[in-house]
């Protein structure tokens, strides 16, 4: 994504991606350094001339508290999480829903143990009723994600600078 810089810790952990311009502000007050550049855009000021970093890398180490991160269930978060896969057919190409594997108008809840990421025709065809009543298997058992990062932070999914640091 143009514009936006993955940052690593020292120990070379993803912690965020940030704007280009606060990027530069970090690099230029040395508290991070460059790991990645793009050659062909070069970035100019009245007496600086640098490639645009992509990838910089904080150079103290940053105690992130992640015991404490709650990853908010989302459409977005939620369809990363299952990969854009229908999670009763393995359907990659079309658009998803979210479906509650237990109904949520007999008492089930919208949370991560309870929500999948399931096509159009899945979703409508399994309709008010557990997977085991409309015959359907999950491909996977639903539950809270393990990474938060990979979650949150699809777009490094088809970049192949950032992909080396997933």
């Amino acid at each position: 994504m143009v514009g936006h810089v993955l940052v690593l810790n020292a120990t070379y952990q993803r912690l965020n991606f940030i704007s280009l311009q606060r990027a530069i502000v970090l690099l230029l007050k040395q508290k991070a350094e460059p790991i990645e550049v793009d050659v062909s855009a070069q970035l100019h000021s009245e007496r600086l001339s640098f490639d645009s970093p992509v990838v910089i890398r904080l150079v103290n180490y940053v105690h992130v508290p992640y015991e404490r991160f709650t990853l908010p269930l989302s459409r977005r978060t939620l369809i990363n999480r299952d990969n854009h896969t229908c999670q009763f057919c393995g359907d990659t190409s079309g658009p998803l829903t979210i479906d509650h594997v237990l109904p949520r108008s007999r008492g089930g809840a919208t949370s991560w143990e309870n929500c999948v990421a399931a096509c159009l025709h899945c979703n409508h065809r399994k309709g008010n009723r557990t997977p085991e009543e409309a015959h359907m298997r999950l491909h996977t058992v639903p539950r809270r994600p393990s990474d938060p990062f990979s979650i949150l932070y699809d777009r490094a999914r088809h970049n192949e600078v950032w992909e080396k640091y997933a």
